[in-house]
């Protein structure tokens, strides 16, 4: 499998990483194993989790995510050989992250994230430590079709570079050695960046944010930020929470569905949002492929991607997302997507 640089770091990750936010709730830990052990046997050594998972996210399951990680890396003995990604909780109300308050992104609380999730995962230190989501009062994913910004930040939002300056110190401590970012917009990228390069802390190296065939909202001012900034794309949801699997098609509600156990899908049931997947779908199977593998090759073959962040709850869908790294993407494909997203646009942001 083919590895890449991660922005500026010395980091070579795969094409592809395991996604582990069903880690602890749809699987079980030998099946976090198993799926671990079949990606690393393909090439995949790049693992990517949070503090919040496994999803939902709820008090009693919270951390079990990174304690499934932590075990399989010390019953396998190659934690030298895995490029671990965590993520500390912007922003939130719930109190259960920090035991008896809301967290945001200041120095006691980061801290106390770090020291936990580096206990559940049985290691000294994360090789990519990124925020959730920001601080700021924005809309979750940061970088929408439609956007209504506050015309005053929260009185007590906290500034950038007072954020910068904790990871700053969790590297200089060994904790992290490189600092990315999740669900940010391009002038999050940006003033991180700023902070960064006058002195303030380490440099932000991967964004991570949702990218599939209905929401390409990455590429409308972020895909030249991240470019020029040398900030590697990690995509996250590249089957739109399974709507491009053809499994929602039509109205169906699969037993055993995230759908049907969580009903967490709204984002990608805004109006024209399943209609559109059932039009990709329908255009993969013309092209011969199942929808998720047409959906799969879509992200892999994107010119900014470093790393596409697949995830399922069973063998046979894990090895069908690997699977699709042997699809030929064509500029007949290609035009066939455009066409259709000039049409419908980004109808899950």
């Amino acid at each position: 499998m083919e590895k890449r640089r991660l922005g500026r770091s010395d980091l070579l990750v795969s094409q592809i990483c395991l996604g582990t936010m069903t880690f602890g709730e749809q699987n079980t830990e030998a099946e976090g194993h198993e799926q671990m052990d079949f990606a690393a046997e393909r090439g995949v050594n790049f693992l990517d989790m949070a503090e919040l998972y496994p999803i939902p996210p709820k008090p009693d399951t919270q951390g079990r995510t990174e304690e499934y990680v932590g075990t399989w890396m010390k019953a396998r003995k190659n934690r030298d050989r895995i490029i671990v990604a965590s993520k500390v909780v912007g922003r939130t109300a719930n109190e259960w992250f920090r035991g008896d308050r809301p967290s945001k992104l200041v120095r006691a609380d980061i801290m106390d994230a770090i020291d936990k999730s580096l206990s559940r995962l049985q290691t000294d230190y994360i090789d990519l430590y990124q925020i959730h989501w920001p601080d700021r009062k924005i809309p979750f994913g940061s970088n929408p079709t439609r956007v209504t910004v506050p015309a005053e930040p929260l009185a007590d939002e906290t500034p950038i570079a007072e954020t910068l300056a904790v990871f700053d110190d969790l590297v200089k401590a060994g904790k992290i050695r490189h600092f990315g970012l999740s669900n940010e917009s391009s002038w999050g990228v940006m003033r991180y960046i700023a902070e960064a390069d006058r002195g303030v802390g380490p440099r932000v190296v991967s964004l991570q944010n949702a990218y599939n065939l209905l929401n390409r909202t990455f590429e409308v001012n972020l895909a030249e930020t991240c470019q020029r900034e040398e900030v590697g794309l990690l995509a996250y949801s590249p089957l739109g929470q399974g709507y491009l699997t053809g499994k929602y098609d039509n109205g169906a509600m699969p037993e055993g569905s995230r759908k049907v156990l969580f009903d967490r899908l709204q984002r990608y049931e805004k109006p024209g949002g399943p209609e559109a997947a059932m039009a990709y779908n329908a255009m993969a199977r013309r092209f011969g492929l199942t929808p998720a593998k047409f959906a799969q090759a879509f992200v892999n073959s994107r010119p900014f991607m470093t790393s596409n962040i697949i995830g399922a709850t069973s063998m046979a869908q894990l090895e069908e997302a690997l699977d699709a790294l042997e699809v030929t993407w064509t500029d007949e494909m290609q035009e066939a997507v455009d066409d259709l997203h000039q049409k419908i646009g980004n109808p899950s942001f």
